[in-house]
């Protein structure tokens, strides 16, 4: 590769002429217009998240100052703060009331932001078919949607999971396989939403005895919580492709005992 160092306009298309004829590259795929719009909705709405987690975490750090400990729930912080708001001295009262305030109007844009994804969500036939899965809500079905589209660009579900940084790494040497951790690779975004939502399955489980639910139990009893919670995500990305690739002729679970 001797005369190829320089970065330039005629070794840059020279690579991607190389590039294209190489049967094993991948490409990033491609959105249409209401794949970009909806991703617009998710990303305005996970910053949202981030910046009220910032905005109570601020809140905890100067009252502790004032040796106030605070609940972790946002409902229960809202309402501690509010009780004890006027013993507050000075400059402070008026800025934790602000912050306080900031924190509403953040809590107020996630609700709309919500309402709306989950309209986008119900009115379509394959957000609705995803939706069937366990641990797969409104939101996550809608952020599947607009990131994977019909999974034409996957050959199978595992490469999905592996997109999302829910596979295994290898460190593989000498004729030893050996496997990590999940990579973490690719979108945090869905990543952290299919994990929630299979942390909210094995939450539910309760007595239920169908085949999954017995499958769930089992995993977490042989594996831990996070390796099962860590499963379940990657076993929704896997039939989520499955789903959009084949739409109806794909059943989403198999039937209950």
């Amino acid at each position: 590769m001797s005369g190829k160092r320089g970065k330039n306009d005629a070794a840059d298309a020279a690579a991607i002429c190389e590039a294209v004829t190489r049967p094993s590259m991948r490409f990033v795929p491609l959105k249409d217009e209401h794949q970009q719009a909806t991703l617009c909705l998710h990303r305005t709405r996970q910053g949202f998240v981030e910046e009220r987690t910032a905005t109570y975490n601020r809140l905890r750090g100067l009252l502790s100052e004032f040796g106030v400990v605070l609940p972790q729930s946002p409902e229960k912080l809202r309402r501690y703060i509010t009780e004890h708001l006027d013993s507050l001295p000075g400059w402070a009262k008026r800025s934790i009331s602000d912050l306080l305030e900031h924190a509403g109007h953040i809590e107020d844009r996630l609700l709309e932001y919500d309402r709306a994804i989950a309209e986008i969500a119900r009115a379509d036939a394959r957000s609705k078919r995803l939706m069937q899965l366990r641990g797969i809500g409104p939101t996550t079905a809608s952020a599947l949607l607009a990131s994977i589209g019909a999974g034409h660009d996957f050959r199978n579900g595992r490469q999905v999971a592996a997109w999302i940084g829910l596979t295994p790494g290898q460190y593989s040497s000498g004729g030893k396989a050996r496997l990590g951790g999940i990579t973490k690779a690719g979108d945090a975004y869905l990543r952290g939403l299919l994990v929630n939502g299979a942390r909210a399955v094995i939450a539910s489980l309760g007595e239920k005895q169908d085949r999954f639910s017995r499958w769930v139990r089992t995993l977490v009893e042989r594996r831990g919580y996070w390796r099962a919670a860590i499963a379940i995500a990657a076993k929704n990305a896997r039939l989520a492709w499955a789903s959009l690739k084949y739409g109806e002729d794909f059943r989403l679970e198999p039937v209950a005992d």
